[in-house]
């Protein structure tokens, strides 16, 4: 079985790291955090609840990177946490050199993981993770999509009072502000969702997912984690299980959607190894504008790492 380890043991890592232990998939998770005592503090809850919820899956914490040898997937949620009045880009100095610096140590240690950015301003932190390793594009990717649709799908199942699993919806862009709703690819148990809900709503609910997490961040003075931790834990199941299941995640793109060297959500097929295809779709003339103004964000944003690089 695999093992797999997580990067952070603040709230979204110990999330991670205790979801998908109630998956009981693997037989070991590494929980490491530069404040040991935390990380195995949190391990140790864990597993002292794992009699009662019915898990095998053991949860190891540890400041020490040589704990997390042979890694087969590593999840990095280490960084600062965004406060009120602090955007994403804001968190890129302090972040980047976090990311880095995880991504080496882990290079230590595990020859060839596949490894999953959770850290924000994510698209930029998933370009400094994989300037590092050197890896190819499909073992180097960010989560964004899955939560971001997550949120999306939330929404709309209050507004028309049905079970949230009936809904299967995609997004496209940058996580943050500039994501790409796509309603015509929006379902409810099949049903496109513009034959359920007003346009008005809809648009309500597009614009809601946009600030989704600065949403969180207002009511709660910091960065959600339930809902994040949850969104990684299931692309780790993915991988593990080759489950080859169907995700917006975040890559770079070569050409596809008419986007070079950008970091952007976009679906692919996630199994065992990382990503397996990137599935590219067919994209109306608006959708292709917003598509265009996600990448020229992101692109903005990577540029700023990149002069401080220099």
């Amino acid at each position: 079985m695999s093992k797999v380890t997580v990067i952070g043991a603040g709230n979204v890592g110990a999330t991670v790291a205790n979801v998908l232990a109630h998956k009981d998939i693997v037989n070991e998770i590494i929980l490491l955090d530069i404040v040991g005592d935390m990380a195995r503090g949190k391990a140790l809850d864990s597993w002292q609840q794992a009699p009662i919820d019915g898990y095998s899956t053991r949860i190891i914490g540890t400041a020490d990177y040589k704990d997390t040898n042979n890694s087969d997937i590593v999840v990095i949620t280490a960084g600062l946490p965004r406060k009120p009045g602090m955007s994403r880009d804001d968190l890129i100095t302090t972040n980047a050199n976090i990311v880095n610096t995880v991504t080496k140590s882990i290079l230590e240690h595990s020859e060839n993981p596949v490894i999953i950015v959770v850290s924000n301003p994510l698209d930029v932190m998933t370009y400094a993770a994989h300037l590092t390793t050197g890896f190819d594009r499909t073992k180097v990717f960010g989560m964004a999509g899955i939560l971001d649709t997550a949120r999306y799908r939330a929404f709309l199942a209050t507004a028309l009072d049905v079970s949230p699993k009936e809904i299967q919806a995609l997004l496209l862009g940058g996580h943050g502000d500039t994501m790409v709703p796509l309603p015509r690819y929006t379902t409810v148990a099949g049903i496109p969702v513009t034959e359920l809900i007003e346009e008005q709503t809809l648009n309500q609910i597009v614009e809601r997912t946009k600030v989704g997490g600065g949403e969180l961040v207002k009511l709660m003075g910091t960065s959600a984690w339930y809902a994040p931790g949850a969104a990684a834990a299931q692309m780790v199941e993915a991988i593990v299980r080759d489950e080859n299941r169907i995700f917006p995640c975040c890559v770079r793109l070569d050409g596809e959607y008419g986007v070079n060297n950008v970091y952007l959500g976009v679906p692919v097929v996630l199994g065992k190894g990382g990503i397996k295809k990137i599935i590219e779709i067919q994209l109306n003339e608006s959708e292709k504008a917003l598509m265009a103004e996600s990448a020229g964000h992101v692109k903005a944003v990577m540029d700023v790492y990149d002069h401080l690089k220099k």
